[in-house]
């Protein structure tokens, strides 16, 4: 509940900013916009969303380099900003915001480099684009739970970057 209680207040500020929202979903596999579409008028600032699960997809969807998904790894700073960038330019022309991720959300999959429960977070909009990754807790549910959670807070976050 409390969930979509922020959500109202996000929505109402990207309403207020003509803003929308572009989703590029690796490991949550279309979690993110799920969540932003259970919310009644999400229409008003909820554009689209590439689920990109394998990284033909992340290719074909999304313009990633295979070379880069090569070198760094699907679950990566460089493959996820190339997501958000794809999701970005792939939405067209106006005011948005685009979200990727891409992470190992287990039980199997980690490695020494990248355990299980890591989570690269994306963003592109017209002011540039960055990322970040976290580490959660958790089996594969929280995991990917965890991941929703901290997406709409960074879309929220981002809001402020517009005047």
């Amino acid at each position: 509940m409390q969930q979509l209680e922020q959500l109202k207040l996000t929505a109402q500020k990207l309403i207020d900013k003509e803003l929308m929202v572009v989703t590029a979903e690796s490991c949550t596999g279309g979690m993110i916009s799920a969540a932003c579409t259970n919310l009644a008028g999400s229409s008003q600032w909820f554009d689209r969303a590439f689920i990109t699960y394998s990284n033909n997809a992340k290719h074909e969807m999304l313009g990633v380099p295979m070379e880069l998904i090569e070198a760094a790894g699907a679950v990566s700073m460089d493959v996820v900003k190339s997501m958000a960038k794809g999701a970005y330019n792939r939405a067209g022309k106006g005011k948005r915001i685009a979200i990727a991720v891409s992470g190992i959300a287990g039980p199997d999959g980690g490695s020494e480099d990248k355990p299980v429960g890591t989570v690269w977070f994306g963003y592109a909009h017209a002011l540039g684009a960055g990322a970040h990754k976290l580490v959660f807790a958790g089996n594969r549910v929280q995991v990917r739970q965890q991941t929703v959670e901290k997406a709409l807070e960074l879309i929220d976050s981002l809001i402020e970057d517009f005047a």
